[in-house]
């Protein structure tokens, strides 16, 4: 009873401390944040990713910010990406980029959001690279499932997309979207659990629920020799997605583990030290504060964090 009353507690001063860190001094909140986030510059990008490269952890490249309100926006996010693919093609980094179709207008104008993607796609296969279509709130999904399969058609090299287990519509999205799968170019998803608030009507909510259709999705990918991005952080997943992995012999460039930067450092190395693929996703950018308040509200957990960040390590 007494360790319940704990855990209760405890959980309620996460949320607390997620509603008031929007209200906070941003220098206070980049002490938590800098575990987290590359940094605000392009330099700061590439010298995170220099030194995952150096721990023979790949990467994916994601510039902070979505849900913009102009195409203005837009356009210069779609520049800064091509500068970005640029430089990180040119230092041989090895890595891919991360893109949030929001981020380019999606909301606005879907039509402009698909050419400036486009654009940064035939700039990423140019070079030989690829480019990951992040998976928004319910809202967008349809777009981007339909922006993707456009991208996909005339780039099957060079493009993938993010799956949330969590929604309820993601088995008969993968159903649907097999028919793009290839022997020559395996369809590549990265799944995850899901991170956006969404109805239950939307999404399933019980916590080994989503673990068990993240398993069932993952499976369905491995069956059907699609190109799976394991990305979780629970020890539960990963240890399950092994065991799928051994026991349907799937190679290993057929699969990769992906995760945040900052996050479960421990996990991941013991990942790498299997023999495993593992790409950590390096954001950085100006919009830090708004990457760091949202994931935080999206999982209060990390607020304890922020208190050995503020109280504890000063």
């Amino acid at each position: 009873m007494a360790k319940k009353v704990i855990i209760l507690k405890t959980e309620m001063l996460n949320k607390i401390i997620s509603n008031i860190l929007p209200y906070m001094p941003k220098k206070l909140v980049w002490v938590f944040s800098k575990r987290y986030i590359a940094g605000e510059t392009l330099e700061d990008g590439v010298l995170a990713s220099k030194l995952l490269n150096a721990k023979n952890i790949e990467v994916t490249i994601d510039i902070l910010g979505e849900f913009i309100s102009t195409l203005d926006e837009a356009e210069q996010n779609r520049n800064e990406y091509l500068e970005v693919i640029e430089r990180f093609t040119a230092d041989k980094i090895q890595g891919n980029f991360s893109v949030k179709p929001t981020m380019f207008g999606l909301l606005i104008d879907k039509e402009a959001c698909y050419n400036y993607m486009r654009d940064i796609v035939k700039m990423a296969a140019s070079k030989n690279s690829f480019v990951r279509i992040d998976m928004e709130d319910s809202q967008c999904v349809d777009m981007e499932i339909d922006i993707f399969r456009r991208l996909r058609t005339e780039f099957p090299a060079n493009v993938g997309l993010v799956v949330q287990a969590y929604l309820r519509r993601t088995k008969s999205d993968l159903e649907a979207l097999n028919d793009l799968n290839t022997a020559a170019h395996p369809i590549s998803f990265r799944l995850c659990k899901g991170i956006y608030i969404e109805p239950e009507s939307v999404a399933y909510k019980g916590y080994q629920e989503i673990r068990d259709h993240y398993l069932d999705d993952l499976r369905y990918m491995f069956e059907n020799k699609m190109y799976a991005g394991i990305a979780t952080h629970d020890k539960y997943l990963v240890e399950e997605a092994q065991k799928m992995i051994r026991e349907m012999n799937i190679p290993k460039n057929m699969y990769e583990f992906q995760m945040l930067y900052g996050v479960t450092p421990e996990l991941r190395q013991s990942i790498v030290d299997e023999g495993h693929l593992m790409r950590v996703y390096v954001p950085y950018g100006q919009k830090w504060f708004n990457y760091s308040t949202r994931r935080l509200k999206e999982n209060p957990k990390m607020a304890q964090h922020i208190i050995k960040a503020l109280f504890v390590r000063g």
